[in-house]
């Protein structure tokens, strides 16, 4: 008899995080694992060392601190245009990976089928799983990765109990349009469906995109749950303090899970992030500006070393397609690229149910400092002419 679980053995471990260790051992610039390695703002730093030296040690409320719960109310409303109880509607959590499977855990049945978009951040498919439930993948169609509604439609069926939206996307960067989230939301009424929308990129969208809340949408406000955190907008990732958004009922069972989960996030944390979520509007403007500098240049530089980009409208990542370089799969090409030349991206085949898909794809990120990008560049220009070992 096996002493380890089914459900553990139907997925394996973060190749993303994989790719961070192997960065490490070899000495490659990281562009894999999203994270960024400038500091965070200036004020929000001071308001945990504040926090801290004020003793704010011990548990805060199990589903978030008041005056979190009460700045995250404040921005969903002029953000999202979501009306949120502090009270009724919010659960602070530790991060929103843990806020996506407190929230499957708490309203997904084993038997259940979820709706995930594929290609997929790498949490969602073990998500689901996790919960006995059934991933039922929808391919978002290259270049442009749009959606088709006739398949989307098909997708859903009665044990649908749930889909899960990502905009803007990770790892193709595709900004989700109103006309699509109208569609989504549609067949969400019509077959009674749950959608749990992660929103942790809305303030990183370029190009006059324009970031959505599928949960402020008619019909939506008492079957969407909208997710964020503090990680990528204030490039704090390592802090882990997220949140759910959701009508009462609803919240009610994510705080149960949640509670007996991990009971609560750091609480000076939680302090610091209430100060975060009240920065000047024109804070995110000026970052959204910022990485799209850091985008056109790091999608030029991977056009000149050979890679097919598709270019992103949102988030900080940039999807690739290597088949230009000959490789004969994604997993070996990154290896190369981290031991030969030095820079560390995901293989595509990992954001795919079928990794066939995906095994001509790389995916990069750009949230850097502009010295660390430009290291990977003068080693990414290694490629160009190179060429590539028949093993790869």
């Amino acid at each position: 008899m096996s002493r380890v679980s089914r459900k553990s053995e139907q997925f394996t471990e973060s190749v993303i995080r994989e790719m961070t260790r192997l960065a490490r051992k070899h000495d490659a610039v990281n562009l894999a694992q999203g994270f960024p390695d400038f500091a965070a703002p200036e004020p929000v730093k001071e308001a945990a060392v504040e926090a801290i030296r004020a003793d704010v040690n011990q548990y805060a409320i199990t589903w978030g601190a008041p005056n979190l719960r009460e700045a995250i109310a404040e921005k969903a409303a002029w953000a999202n245009g979501l009306r949120v109880d502090p009270e009724r509607n919010v659960t602070v959590t530790c991060g929103s990976t843990e806020a996506m499977l407190s929230t499957l855990l708490a309203l997904v049945d084993p038997g259940d089928e979820v709706i995930v978009f594929e290609p997929f951040y790498e949490n969602y498919g073990p998500d689901a799983i996790l919960c006995g439930a059934t991933p039922r993948f929808v391919k978002l169609r290259e270049p442009d990765w749009s959606l088709d509604e006739r398949e989307l439609a098909a997708a859903f069926g009665p044990r649908t109990r749930a889909i899960i939206l990502n905009t803007p996307n990770n790892p193709t960067g595709k900004v989700f349009t109103r006309e699509e989230l109208e569609t989504i939301a549609d067949l969400c009424l019509r077959h009674d469906v749950i959608a749990i929308t992660d929103e942790i990129y809305e303030h990183i969208v370029y190009d006059g995109a324009e970031h959505v809340s599928l949960g402020a949408l008619p019909g939506m406000e008492d079957r969407c749950v909208t997710i964020n955190a503090l990680s990528k907008t204030y490039s704090v990732t390592g802090w882990r303090v997220g949140w759910a958004i959701a009508c009462e009922e609803l919240t009610n069972a994510i705080r149960k899970v949640h509670d007996f989960a991990t009971v609560g996030a750091a609480a000076p944390l939680q302090e610091a992030g209430a100060h975060a979520l009240r920065l000047p509007r024109d804070y995110y403007a000026g970052m959204a500006e910022a990485y799209r500098v850091k985008r056109d240049v790091l999608a030029a530089a991977l056009t000149e070393a050979g890679f097919g980009v598709f270019r992103p409208r949102g988030a900080y990542y940039i999807m690739t397609d290597i088949s230009g370089f000959g490789a004969r799969d994604d997993v070996a090409f990154a290896r190369y690229l981290v031991e030969e030349i030095g820079v560390a991206g995901v293989p595509g085949s990992s954001f795919y149910t079928d990794r066939h898909a995906g095994a001509q794809r790389l995916r990069f990120n750009f949230c850097k400092r502009p010295e660390t990008l430009e290291a990977a560049i003068v080693r990414l220009e290694r490629l160009r002419g190179r060429r590539i070992p028949a093993t790869v």
